[in-house]
């Protein structure tokens, strides 16, 4: 007995030591050849230099595809397998690319942020909207003509669709593309794309190696979404708007902030191939009441062929329904997968002010990067259809307002405008390569966005005026006095000598700089009367009217008081002026005002000066505004706008009004003044003043129109707003007026 016990245990021991060695010998097989892939794989990409890395296993398991399959006439259409390893490798080729070894950051470090598109080919063919992505990067502050002193390129050749069976399809792009003597092997460049695969699996493949090229993609999946690389961009059709783009249709905070559907959708149902199930099953969650759901069949050449039992009937509801009379009259809107990831819907609920139900699974959302969508929309699984109506039923009325609320900015900061959605896909960039002075998500998700802060200026939130109120902070307590001269000084009795006096004395004066843009040489320095705040004479640079708005490192405070040197004020209206500005610090604050209007008789917008109790601008010949608009209006603005003013030694108020509008989306804001600045303005007898120009006015209308037209739309916004002192007019004592001046003046 104890013999057979001593046997069965020495026989259990052999088989586990034959185990564990059998067991060792395989894993050092495979150990072996996932070295082996490993540094082939590296080397294909170029990434393998020296000895081996750790493995990165980011590649997820493909789904396995059932043997059936493999005799039916759909995967006899898909290709072979070897097909679809060569359509898999032209996708993921590149897929461990990053901004750390697939970007040559040496390029922008030298002339910074420039971007070079390549000239056209002739002969070659380019949709619209091609070309409008081109034009605005052209456009752009970042465009250079000169690929040496680039950072980034952009391809001339059409790479939006590529769909094979799209009539838009470049034929021969590979052996193109590898043409180009700056490729590099993609190296700095990126690439857009819209479309991409064709029927049935509408795979990502681009149908060239883009090698270690940047992708600037709508439809794209997390799955091959390089981040930290690529740049996911929305789908947008081919009408949408180049610049400006229409703005967005909320135009009341309505409390409640309910419609008349609480949810709807109107598109096409694909009866088989990707993205149908989804599609197809909405019937269920449709109720013909608050929640309209309405799909058809009756789109392909061939859809009758295919249809099913319920066709007949989507068509005959599909039709009863207008798409744009739900769209502007429902709280959500949903947003469904189409044959790619993305959908038109998106955009179109975004303007709407519709919030967006994505039921797109794997999507990665446009600019994800910068953007927090849980702000402005409801994220939704396919596989959960029927639990999106009790979803969206439960979330409360302040929450759905400020989902409606971000929609807008978003839609206008961003979406609006191909050039909207190519600056943006720029900046984002640009952010990554000069991280240490990148913008953060505050800057990026709240108003006016990240195309309107620039980085460059500070990377301080407290810097610039539209956060103030988000910080909980305050601008600072002066202001800085900018009087621009043009004319000789021949008297002491000048009006320019009068207002100095005149600003000096404010309670809030930190310094006076005169801008000496006069073709005469500097007055001698005690020509200038002595005040109890410096005096800083300064002259222009070029004697151009754009060098008033330059960014002077001179000014110290938040606040600049904008003065033409003929300009009536007395220290009182100062002083108001400027404790108006302190509670619209992203405004211009002033006093001279003015109106703009559609002609419609002309077709064209107008300029007027009458007195009315309407207007959209307030001259900077007397305003106050933030000292980070003189920093927009040099480095923002484009040059071709900047030379106009300079050539008509005009406009430059005008422009300026332009651009705090479109920043802010706001109207200046008028504070009480005397008629007496309209008349001694337009009495100016002077050769050198540009109110006895009798072109002066016509040249403004031409400025209103070529501005409008760069910006896209006309962004002015009217007002009947005007701020008075407490008490102003009223009839008591004078003496329980503080500031009493005023209505004496």
């Amino acid at each position: 007995m104890q013999a057979k016990k001593r046997y069965l245990l020495l026989s259990a021991g052999a088989c586990l030591l034959l185990l564990v060695y059998l067991a060792g010998v395989r894993f050092r097989q495979l150990s072996s050849a996932r070295r082996q892939n490993r540094r082939g794989a590296a080397a294909d990409d170029g990434l393998l230099s020296g000895p081996d890395r750790w493995p990165e296993w980011s590649s997820s398991l493909q789904s396995f595809s059932v043997g059936d399959e493999r005799e039916n006439e759909e995967f006899m259409q898909r290709g072979s397998p070897r097909q679809k390893r060569e359509i898999n490798s032209s996708v993921y080729r590149g897929k461990k690319c990053r901004m750390d070894y697939c970007f040559d950051f040496s390029l922008c470090h030298k002339n910074g942020f420039k971007v070079y598109v390549y000239p056209q080919q002739k002969g070659e063919k380019m949709s619209e909207s091609y070309q409008n992505i081109l034009a605005a990067i052209e456009n752009s502050k970042f465009y250079t003509s000169d690929p040496r002193q680039a950072c980034l390129f952009v391809l001339s050749l059409d790479t939006l669709d590529r769909d094979q069976l799209s009539p838009q399809y470049v034929h021969n792009l590979k052996s193109k593309v590898q043409s180009l003597y700056l490729w590099n092997n993609g190296r700095n460049h990126l690439i857009f794309n819209l479309y991409s695969g064709t029927w049935p699996d509408y795979t990502e493949d681009l149908g060239f190696d883009i090698g270690q090229a940047m992708l600037a993609k709508a439809s794209i999946s997390t799955e091959n979404f390089r981040s930290n690389f690529d740049v996911s961009i929305p789908l947008f059709s081919k009408d949408h708007p180049r610049t400006g783009g229409e703005k967005g249709y909320m135009l009341f905070n309505n409390i409640p902030p309910l419609r008349k559907y609480l949810l709807v959708f109107k598109g096409k149902r694909y009866l088989t191939g990707i993205g149908s199930d989804t599609r197809n099953a909405l019937y269920h969650v449709h109720n013909a009441e608050d929640i309209v759901l309405l799909t058809t069949c009756k789109h392909g050449k061939d859809w009758q062929k295919h249809k099913d039992a319920r066709c007949d009937k989507d068509n005959d509801e599909y039709e009863r329904y207008d798409y744009r009379e739900m769209l502007h009259n429902s709280t959500f809107c949903l947003v469904p997968r189409g044959r790619r990831l993305g959908s038109f819907r998106f955009l179109e609920a975004l303007q709407a002010a519709c919030i967006p139900v994505m039921l797109s699974n794997g999507w990665e959302l446009p600019f994800s990067e910068v953007i927090d969508w849980n702000q402005a929309i409801v994220v939704g699984d396919e596989r959960l259809l029927l639990q999106i109506p009790s979803t969206i039923r439960s979330i409360n009325q302040d929450k759905i307002l400020a989902l409606r609320q971000q929609t807008q900015f978003l839609w206008e900061a961003y979406f609006s405008s191909v050039e909207r959605i190519v600056l943006t896909t720029l900046e984002i960039i640009q952010d990554r390569i000069f991280n240490h002075i990148s913008r953060n998500g505050l800057i990026w998700n709240k108003p006016p966005g990240g195309l309107f802060s620039q980085p460059q200026y500070s990377t301080h939130l407290g810097d610039f005026p539209f956060y103030y109120s988000y910080l909980g902070i305050k601008p600072s307590s002066k202001f800085t006095a900018v009087i621009h001269a043009v004319t000789p000084l021949v008297s002491q009795s000048q009006p320019i000598l009068k207002l100095l006096v005149a600003v000096a004395k404010s309670q809030y004066c930190a310094q006076v700089i005169v801008l000496w843009d006069c073709d005469k040489p500097l007055p001698a320095k005690h020509r200038w009367p002595s005040t109890a705040v410096p005096v800083l004479v300064i002259e222009g640079e070029n004697k151009v009217m754009s060098s008033r708005f330059l960014p002077y490192d001179t000014i110290n405070t938040h606040a600049v008081l904008s003065l033409d040197e003929d300009t009536v004020l007395s220290t009182t209206e100062v002083d108001f002026a400027f404790t108006v500005w302190q509670s619209f610090p992203e405004r211009i604050v002033g006093y001279p005002a003015r109106s703009h209007f559609w002609d419609s008789t002309k077709e064209r917008w107008g300029y007027t000066s009458k007195w009315t109790n309407d207007y959209s601008m307030v001259l900077t010949g007397a305003a106050i505004y933030h000292r980070y608009y003189h920093y927009l209006y040099t480095h923002y603005l484009p040059a071709s706008l900047k030379n106009m003013v300079d050539q008509l030694a005009n406009c430059e108020d005008i422009l300026m009004n332009f651009l705090v509008s479109a920043v802010t989306k706001l109207p200046p804001v008028k504070v009480t003044q005397k008629k007496q600045y309209k008349e001694t303005m337009m009495q100016q007898s002077s050769r050198a003043s540009r109110w006895a120009d009798p072109d002066h006015f016509a040249q403004r209308q031409t400025c209103m129109n070529t501005f409008a037209s760069w910006f896209g739309s006309m962004p002015l916004i009217h007002s009947q707003m005007r701020l008075d002192p407490v008490l102003f007019k009223d009839q008591v004592s004078i003496l329980r007026k503080k500031y009493r001046d005023i209505e004496r003046l």
